[in-house]
C-alpha cells in the first residue's frame, strides 16, 4: 500500500482479536523502528517486546491494552540524546520510532493504539527490569482489529499550515 493511503487508513485500535501477531510481521515493525532517525544517530530508544499476558496485564491500566497479543514497550536513555534550548529530544526520537512502527503496523494489516500516559512508569520499570537510567515513554499495543472506527474530523489545512509568517 503506498504510504499516504496507509496514513489515511490508519486508526487508534482498542479492541484487538486474540490472534497472534506472526513474527515477519512484528520484525517488519521493529525494523521500521530501527530505521527511525534520531538525534545524531544515537539511537537512544529500547523496546521491550511482550507476548506474556500476565505481563501485559501488569504493565498496563487498561484491559483493552493488555487484550492485544503483543505489547511494545518503548523506553528511552536520556542520556544519550541530547537536547537545545531547554529541551530534551528523547521524546522526539521515541516519538518518531514508535510512529514508524505505527505505521508499520498498518502496512501489515495490523492495529495499534499509541499509549503515552495510561500506566505507571515505576510498575512498567520493576515488572520488566528497566533501569534507572532510562525512561518509559509509550506502550504500543499490536494486534489484529477487532473494530473498524471511521475517519476523525481533521481541521482544514488552513487552520495550522502558513506561508512565510504565522
Amino acid at each position: 500500500m503506498p504510504l499516504m493511503d496507509t496514513i489515511r487508513a490508519r486508526r487508534s485500535i482498542r479492541s484487538y482479536k486474540p490472534d497472534p501477531v506472526p513474527q515477519e510481521k512484528l520484525d517488519i515493525i521493529l525494523e521500521a523502528a530501527h530505521l527511525a532517525p534520531s538525534w545524531k544517530n544515537q539511537q537512544c530508544w529500547r523496546f521491550i517486546v511482550i507476548k506474556d499476558e500476565a505481563k501485559r496485564r501488569a504493565i498496563t491500566t487498561r484491559d483493552w491494552t493488555a487484550d492485544a497479543p503483543v505489547i511494545v514497550v518503548g523506553c528511552a536513555h536520556p542520556a544519550l540524546s541530547g537536547g537545545n534550548a531547554g529541551q530534551s529530544y528523547y521524546m522526539l526520537d521515541m516519538g518518531i520510532a514508535m510512529e514508524h512502527m505505527v505505521l508499520a503496523a498498518a502496512e501489515q494489516g495490523l492495529g495499534t493504539c499509541w499509549i503515552g500516559g495510561q500506566f505507571d512508569e515505576a510498575t512498567v520499570k520493576a515488572e520488566l527490569g528497566v533501569p534507572d537510567d532510562a525512561r518509559v515513554v509509550a506502550l504500543l499495543p499490536i494486534g489484529y482489529p477487532a473494530e473498524a472506527p471511521g475517519p476523525k474530523d481533521r481541521k482544514p489545512m488552513d487552520e495550522f499550515v502558513s506561508h512565510e509568517k504565522w
